[in-house]
């Protein structure tokens, strides 16, 4: 069912002028080009934040995000339109097995990277299963109580790292507050297509505030823009190996579970609205999507993932092309060969980041909430209720477990134990509440 024939991997792409352009369809060049841009910008905040978060080389990310989407784009056929960006998953975990102070440069990155490598390497097998027997065992072993509830406790591991980025001061707390409203604002009231890059609208109005306090009033550190300054336009990134710990392996591999539940919503969201079937491509969409995550590990990147900005831009401009996201990977691609744009990145102020890691920490512990209430994931019932509670807490308190010579961190305590405990408390059915007769009753 899920076999395509080689002569047909790629479509056609029909040249078309309509408002609705499908996956298999193309607008006039420079239109194209233009459009994939646009999708440049929406994934531009998130994709640069994830790797300062975690100590990454942000040009090294930012290549790598145009890369994977041209890797995961020959191994769907290009028949998905996707853009793979930088998984704030892997953010909490990495941080972890890295033993990151929260600022600068990650000075034990090569072992962050052995772990995004397992993980991409987890995922890709997935992937290999569902192209060979399909997906209904996904679904099966993690269901939406077990998915939100790891989702969940991703977010709330992170909190302390977020508030903690802007506590130092008072003009700190400030900046960070600023930078939080702005992103409401943006997200809310912003016209048309910047409605859709809220992280990249508040960011830039973060580091004005910052900008302005610390350099005309002396509220703050000042930015140093003596690196953005020496930085060439053009140059190599800086290459990373990996390090490969068993420990950190362990710790990180099982973001895999993540993603798979993840980039499965993606796909069926993306086929909800451009009215095609892609379940056959969910396996291909896994192993692109693996394969993406090896290669940015192998080189000093961060784990990847489909992104829901870019699905938001499809949404509203309606272009479901999938070769915009080839300009669009071309122009990352571009980005990541210029030192001058990574250095400019790295004069973000700390509470800036900080501001921006509370709305997008707190917007992954609420998608759980999304994906319950889509779901209808009944809590009434004790078996969702009793998984949701015990993976949440696991998460947020980072529950440590020492197995043998592994180490589970929160992270994967909860994922682990989430699937664990629902597949045993689920053996057994909800008995209904028994029937009383009239006769009874009386």
């Amino acid at each position: 069912m899920n076999k395509i024939s080689p002569e047909i991997w790629f479509p056609e792409w029909k040249p078309t002028t309509a408002d609705r352009v499908a996956p298999d369809e193309r607008l006039p060049w420079p239109q194209t080009v233009v459009a994939g841009f646009q999708h440049v910008v929406a994934m531009f905040g998130s994709t640069v934040l994830a790797p300062i978060i975690m100590g990454f080389d942000p040009n090294v990310a930012v290549l790598f995000s145009g890369i994977g989407t041209l890797l995961f784009f020959l191994v769907v056929g290009g028949r998905v339109p996707s853009y793979l960006g930088s998984s704030f998953s892997f953010i909490a975990v990495v941080i972890a097995a890295s033993a990151y102070s929260g600022s600068g440069p990650n000075l034990n990155i090569g072992t962050a990277l052995g772990g995004i490598i397992a993980a991409g390497v987890v995922y890709a097998a997935i992937g290999l299963v569902v192209i060979r027997i399909g997906y209904g065992w996904i679904e099966t072993l993690m269901p939406p109580v077990v998915t939100g509830g790891i989702v969940a406790a991703i977010g709330l591991n992170l909190a302390p790292i977020a508030v903690k980025g802007v506590s130092a001061s008072g003009f700190d707390r400030a900046s960070g507050l600023v930078t939080i409203v702005a992103v409401g604002v943006a997200a809310v009231y912003a016209p048309g297509v910047l409605r859709r890059i809220p992280v990249l609208i508040g960011g830039f109005v973060g580091y004005l505030f910052y900008a302005v306090g610390a350099g005309s009033m002396g509220l703050g550190k000042p930015i140093d823009f003596s690196g953005l300054a020496a930085a060439p336009w053009l140059g190599m990134p800086q290459f990373t190996a990996p390090a490969f710990n068993a420990g950190a392996m362990a710790l990180i591999a099982p973001v895999a579970v993540i993603l798979v539940a993840e980039n499965l919503g993606h796909i069926k969201a993306i086929g909800a609205m451009t009215g095609r079937n892609l379940d056959p491509y969910v396996g291909r969409a896994f192993l692109g999507d693996g394969l993406a995550t090896i290669l940015s590990g192998f080189c000093g990147g961060t784990g990847v993932t489909t992104y829901a900005e870019n699905m938001g831009v499809m949404a509203v401009t309606r272009i479901y092309s999938t070769l915009v996201f080839v300009v669009a990977a071309g122009f990352a691609i571009l980005l990541g060969f210029s030192p001058k744009f990574g250095a400019l990145i790295l004069t973000i102020p700390g509470p800036v980041i900080g501001g921006l890691s509370i709305v997008i920490f707190g917007l992954i512990t609420a998608t759980a909430g999304r994906i319950w209430v889509e779901n209808k994931v009944d809590f009434s019932e004790t078996k969702n209720l009793i998984t949701t509670a015990a993976a949440v807490i696991a998460g947020a308190g980072d529950l440590t477990l020492n197995l043998g010579g592994f180490t589970l961190g929160g992270i994967g305590t909860a994922t682990f134990g989430a699937i664990l405990l629902y597949a045993l408390l689920n053996r057994k059915t909800e008995e209904p509440a028994e029937e009383v007769s009239p006769e009874a009753a009386e």
